[in-house]
């Protein structure tokens, strides 16, 4: 579970990592990351949220995908730079990923997006 501060909650959050300027995405067949800063969440803790719609499967399929996604990240929390917002979509092929595969798509993907991040700003 991720801690309270780190989650991003509300849609504007949501369409600002996703749409404001100065975002960035990394993407595979599994995962598409995106990724923003902005100067008014300079120093806090970063967020990131999950986006896992119904073309991923039933509920018990996206609710399963979101608890694996939710636990890599929660693990690598510590590697994502402070005032950053991440979002994490799952595609389709989500759903039949292992664990491990999401965790070996989604490190690399979330260092690609921060990277661009850090080179565009």
């Amino acid at each position: 579970m991720l801690p309270a501060p780190n989650r991003l909650r509300s849609r504007s959050d949501f369409a600002s990592a996703i749409r404001a300027p100065g975002a960035t995405r990394a993407g595979s067949r599994i995962l598409v990351v995106h990724a923003n800063v902005t100067d008014s969440r300079a120093g806090l803790p970063p967020r990131v949220g999950f986006v896992v719609s119904r073309a991923v499967g039933n509920a018990v399929v996206r609710n399963r995908t979101k608890r694996r996604l939710r636990a890599v990240v929660a693990s690598r929390l510590d590697g994502i730079p402070a005032g950053c917002d991440v979002v994490v979509r799952a595609q389709p092929a989500a759903a039949t990923a292992t664990f491990a595969q999401l965790s070996d798509a989604l490190i690399p993907l979330v260092h690609k997006a921060i990277g661009r991040l850090e080179v565009a700003g």
